[in-house]
């Protein structure tokens, strides 16, 4: 099957790439490149096969994350990122989870933080909030953010077992919420990553989720895939980041095979400078790329065999490989523009740009620096600090 959905996008391709400096100008994709991933069906790669998707192994996808990365890291993320919100549904009741898959696998956009505010009403809830970073919410049907239930003084309440206030996730349509103008960014600028926000906005109780380990799993969403989320969407966020590496690698390697930079009479490709850079650059790609992979089947491996979720050695291993492949991807990055002279710093010239997404890409919340952190602390048995290792 991976197979085939690389043939796919191998098909597409000139849509995507046609579409790609448009859509850094624009800080959102296109409906074409939208509309041609979603006729390829790659929308259903994390999709339940009871609803219509293809379930794939983690490492599949990511197979597939990496070769669209390399054409435009937006598209890769878009793709990803809507994916793995709809994955969510696993919380869902039933019901809902059959309402949200009605028409096949969707794109669902959304967050996680901050928590919106909610009041009971009948059969639901009202909800009036605005999260930011909503990759991907001008082309999905769904959208995604969370919500807490506020007392009369609205003041968030707090679960009596917990001492915390417990938050849910809440499913409703695009059309039901506002996009706001706030995507502007130096790097990831087609990503379209804007806030939303609603006011006052009524879902039905079948439309929310609780925030926590995998339970009771909705009809269909029972395999190892879902058990674990969100890992297989933060081991692809990663994969983004390796196939902007990979891509500037090759790019860089054409280039100083030919290139002969001003004021020197050997060419870049016998700079034993530029054999170093280049020869570290691939290194670090491919060591990341063998990193995820490997914590990918290993974490899968594990789920599918206890039927439960991850132990603490199996999430620090998979925190570790996308923190340990976002930094070294953009090292590699940083090699390469070092090899290739001033070709780096030129706007027509595609260095630049896997410049920006690079280290963009490391102010992501699941690989920045903190969660190398987060992880220690999991090591020495402290209290967990990331809520994305508690699942």
């Amino acid at each position: 099957m991976s197979q085939a959905l690389l043939q796919a996008v191998e098909q597409i391709k000139p849509i995507i790439a046609e579409h790609a400096q448009r859509a850094e100008a624009d800080r959102r994709l296109s409906d074409v490149v939208y509309e041609a991933m979603h006729q390829a069906g790659l929308f259903g790669m994390h999709a339940p096969k009871a609803h219509g998707g293809l379930e794939l192994h983690p490492v599949d996808a990511m197979q597939i994350y990496e070769a669209i990365a390399r054409i435009d890291s937006s598209a890769a993320w878009n793709l990803l990122m809507n994916q793995g919100i709809s994955a969510y549904a696993a919380w869902l009741p039933a019901e809902g989870a059959r309402e949200l898959f009605r028409d096949g696998p969707p794109a669902t956009a959304g967050a996680f933080n901050p928590p919106a505010a909610a009041t009971r009403a009948e059969g639901g809830w009202r909800i009036t909030g605005r999260v930011p970073f909503a990759s991907g919410c001008h082309n999905a049907q769904w959208l995604a953010m969370p919500a807490v239930e506020m007392d009369d003084h609205d003041q968030p309440k707090v679960d009596p077992t917990t001492g915390m206030p417990k938050v849910f996730g809440a499913f409703f349509p695009r059309a039901d919420a506002q996009i706001l103008d706030t995507w502007h960014t130096l790097g990831m600028r087609g990503t379209g990553s804007a806030d939303i926000a609603v006011r006052d906005l009524f879902v039905p109780d079948q439309m929310t989720a609780p925030v926590g380990p995998l339970r009771h799993p909705a009809p269909g969403f029972e395999g190892p895939l879902f058990r674990l989320w969100p890992w297989t969407n933060i081991l692809s966020e990663a994969t983004v980041s390796v196939g902007i590496a990979a891509e500037a690698l090759d790019q860089g390697t054409r280039l100083c095979t030919t290139k002969t930079a001003a004021y020197n009479a050997m060419p870049l490709r016998e700079q034993q400078l530029v054999q170093y850079q280049m020869g570290k650059a691939r290194a670090r790609v491919e060591a990341s790329r063998d990193t995820l992979h490997r914590a990918a089947s290993a974490a899968y491996d594990e789920v599918a065999e206890s039927g439960a979720g991850l132990t603490a050695d199996g999430k620090i291993r998979l925190q570790l490989a996308v923190c340990f492949a976002a930094e070294a991807c953009a090292e590699a990055v940083r090699l390469v523009t070092d090899s290739v002279g001033t070709a780096a710093i030129r706007l027509e010239e595609p260095f630049q740009r896997h410049l920006r997404d690079a280290h963009v890409l490391l102010q992501h919340s699941s690989k920045s620096a903190a969660r190398y952190a987060s992880a220690g602390r999991l090591m020495f048995g402290l209290e967990n600090d990331w809520v994305w290792l508690s699942f």
